[in-house]
């Protein structure tokens, strides 16, 4: 069987809208049943994409700079990951976070662009995939292939699990080195050990930077612990500061309500004695008036 036959079979199928791919995966077939009944056979076993993968495999094709770009700021964290630089992952890191939004907003406004609005469940999963590519650079290799059946996703922990995910295996990569002149051939065992070897090495280093990561994660987070502690403190602080205001202020209004009576008191005191002092004066200009008229009239009696 062509495997490059087979690739470029895979790439037209899915890059197809997903209610196109039956048809199209059955036209194909037919096209070279005649000439490769081996190749007609694994191209109807290719399987249909999830909404997700045909939502990230349109993304690679429309707009593929960007992906690049993606995948350069997962080669740029784990080289800061590497080189221990607190700084620079963290602006990597919000680099990223930027990248892979812009990157899944593009996605559904090009999903929506040829028809299929794509729901929250399925934003969730490119957005998942986007993050397991700038993670793992197999997931960064798959990604860009645009022949993913099914959304890729990132445990935390290990490489991608890239199992069933492509349609095809990508075949690109190094050129293989040629063997040196007398140096005896590779056998199997010593391939498979080599391979295991190579996988082991691989998950060691994502396990470092993991760690990393999650060592960074948590300086951040025990920051931001200490720092809301602090806040706490000083709002404590502040309670009882207006706490205390509050004690003063009413007790000053106690004495300003205390004085107040007080001084009502006064006043009507000084109104009784006012009043009776008005009294009085009436009183003596009542008398004053009766002895004035008495001598006048005994004035006029004695003329």
């Amino acid at each position: 069987m062509d495997d490059d036959a087979l690739d470029g079979i895979a790439e037209e199928l899915y890059g197809v809208p997903p209610e196109e791919f039956v048809a199209a995966r059955t036209a194909a077939r037919d096209r070279v049943k005649d000439e490769d009944k081996e190749l007609a056979k694994a191209v109807a076993a290719l399987p249909k994409p999830t909404t997700a993968a045909w939502v990230c495999n349109l993304l690679v094709r429309r707009r593929p700079e960007e992906v690049s770009q993606l995948r350069e700021v997962g080669e740029m964290l784990r080289q800061a990951q590497q080189a221990l630089s607190g700084p620079e992952l963290r602006q990597l890191g919000q680099q990223r976070n930027q990248v892979v939004a812009a990157l899944a907003r593009q996605a559904r406004g090009l999903a929506h662009a040829e028809g299929h609005d794509v729901s929250s469940a399925v934003a969730e999963q490119v957005e998942s995939t986007l993050r397991a590519a700038v993670v793992d650079p197999d997931a960064g290799e798959a990604l860009a292939a645009g022949r993913l059946t099914t959304a890729l996703s990132y445990s935390g922990l290990g490489p991608v699990d890239l199992s069933g995910a492509l349609a095809t295996p990508v075949r690109s990569g190094p050129v293989p080195r040629r063997q040196a002149e007398g140096t005896p051939a590779e056998d199997g065992s010593d391939r498979r050990r080599r391979e295991a070897d190579e996988r082991r090495q691989r998950e060691l280093e994502q396990a470092r930077r993991d760690a990393e990561e999650a060592a960074g994660v948590a300086r951040d987070t025990a920051a931001a612990a200490e720092a809301a502690e602090q806040e706490l403190i000083d709002a404590q602080q502040r309670r009882e500061d207006l706490r205390r205001r509050a004690d003063q202020l009413a007790g000053e209004l106690r004495r300003a309500e205390r004085e107040a009576a007080e001084a009502v008191s006064r006043a009507q005191q000084t109104e009784r004695r006012r009043d009776a002092a008005v009294r009085r004066s009436e009183t003596a200009a009542a008398i004053r008036d009766r002895s004035a008229a008495r001598v006048a009239e005994l004035e006029a009696a004695g003329q």
